[in-house]
């Protein structure tokens, strides 16, 4: 079912060589952004009645309005299953603890006497938040999203989730977001929400509509239409990162559990049928009884035909094979997984050595799916290996820094010569002239 790479016996190439010997999804958004440009502009010159056309030949869901009812997210609150509640609750708390713990104080240093650099930290002023909800609904998503915006002290938070079918003739939720994302919404007491997906909702925040404000920065994962629509918007709104199909690595030796390693190579492939599962370990035992252990646990599972089989099966997917665990962290470094599991003797330190992963989980008893509702950590998380140059979402993700240049004319006149030198090297001598004109047009004695 799962292919083999193996590396073994001649030496690793190194970067981008060794990048394209590794297995990766296909995940063209150059291509789907001439696709959602006319879905984009729609909404720039319709608004609110392009989300509702669009709602109807997407979600095949007829709306009236988009913007969520406070009525709807109380009801879904109320009706949500006591366990379910707990549970993000609990999700909710841990999430707090940790991202509040990455709040920034604003930091003044003396440059020299009379001369200081402040950098303060400022939220932006208003987010829009996405939640997916089209093959699977994601209330944790609504989770690590909104907590550390609201941590990085955002005054003005929207969310916005794919509206769905209605379940059942007269059922009251159809052509709202899901009503676990609601009751999540309602926990976390965001109030503005809105019934829209894919890209016309990414466009919604950019451009704003009748019903809602446009967004400094857009946020959240979603599929190919929502990262084209963050692309086609960049320069506008920020953005947290276009997050392609979820991917999963494992770094394992011969210590590792196979059940354990296979269940978590399986957990990853239930989100999409694109989903990423690698495993690279020097080990053939290992190897062998984890795809030994795949066939039962995946008989036992649900998604298996739509999602797991073609996940597994994929280009995306493999075992990869090297001659020790020195050569696995290069793999793995090279790969840049989202999540990046490591199995093997002596974890901790070799996650130390890791440089490049969204998020790293060490151990036999710190699996993905703990980082995806309790562990505290995000589980907004750069794909595709963007993550030897991006981060997961977190509170300073939506905070900007800001230096503030208080300097005294003491201060100012001992550097103004080293100024004045800098700017003619450059060939623009109305920035010297600027300090000059501070001192009658000489130049001060240091």
């Amino acid at each position: 079912m799962i292919s083999r790479i193996d590396l073994r016996g001649d030496a690793l190439p190194e970067g981008a060589a060794l990048r394209d010997l590794l297995p990766r999804a296909e995940f063209d958004v150059e291509a789907a952004l001439e696709k959602v440009r006319p879905i984009c502009e729609a909404v720039h010159h319709r608004g609110t009645s392009a989300l509702i056309d669009y709602a109807e030949k997407f979600d095949g869901v007829k709306l009236e309005r988009v913007r969520v009812p406070a009525a709807a997210l109380a009801d879904a609150l109320e009706r949500l299953d006591p366990e379910v509640r707990a549970a993000l609750e609990e999700s909710i708390r841990r999430a707090r603890i940790v991202h509040r713990a990455q709040r920034r104080d604003a930091h003044t240093t003396q440059v020299v006497p009379g001369g200081t650099v402040t950098e303060k930290w400022v939220p932006v002023e208003r987010v829009g938040l996405y939640a997916p909800g089209g093959r699977s609904v994601y209330p944790s998503s609504v989770i690590m999203n909104a907590v550390p915006a609201q941590e990085a002290g955002v005054e003005s938070i929207a969310l916005s989730s794919p509206p769905q079918k209605p379940r059942f003739e007269g059922d009251a939720a159809g052509g709202l977001p899901h009503p676990t994302i609601l009751a999540a919404c309602a926990l976390l007491g965001v109030d503005e929400v809105y019934a829209a997906g894919g890209a016309q909702a990414v466009a919604m925040f950019a451009y704003g509509t009748e019903e809602c404000a446009p967004a400094n920065m857009v946020t959240g994962p979603g599929n190919i239409w929502v990262a084209a629509a963050k692309r086609y918007f960049t320069g506008r709104i920020g953005i947290d990162t276009e997050a392609g199909p979820t991917e999963i690595a494992i770094l394992a030796d011969e210590s590792a559990d196979p059940v354990h390693v296979a269940a978590d190579l399986i957990s990853q492939a239930e989100h999409d049928p694109m989903a990423a599962a690698v495993l690279v370990t020097d080990s053939t035992e290992l190897a062998d009884a984890v795809e030994k252990e795949l066939e039962p646990q995946i008989a036992a599972t649900k998604h298996v035909e739509d999602r797991i089989v073609p996940a597994l099966s994929g280009r995306q997917s493999a075992i990869v094979l090297v001659d020790g665990v020195e050569e696995g962290l290069r793999v793995v470094n090279a790969y840049g997984a989202e999540h990046l599991e490591i199995q093997t003797a002596d974890a901790a330190a070799v996650a130390a050595r890791v440089r490049n992963a969204g998020a790293i989980f060490v151990g036999p008893w710190a699996p993905v799916s703990l980082g995806d509702y309790c562990a505290g950590s995000n589980h907004v998380l750069p794909t595709g290996g963007c993550a030897c140059h991006s981060s997961g979402l977190s509170v300073q993700s939506f905070l900007r820094g800001i230096h503030i240049v208080d300097y005294t004319r003491d201060a100012l006149a001992e550097v103004t010569h080293h100024v004045v030198t800098l700017a003619e090297a450059e060939d623009l001598p109305a920035h010297g002239a600027a300090m000059k004109a501070r001192f009658g047009w000489k130049v001060p004695k240091e």
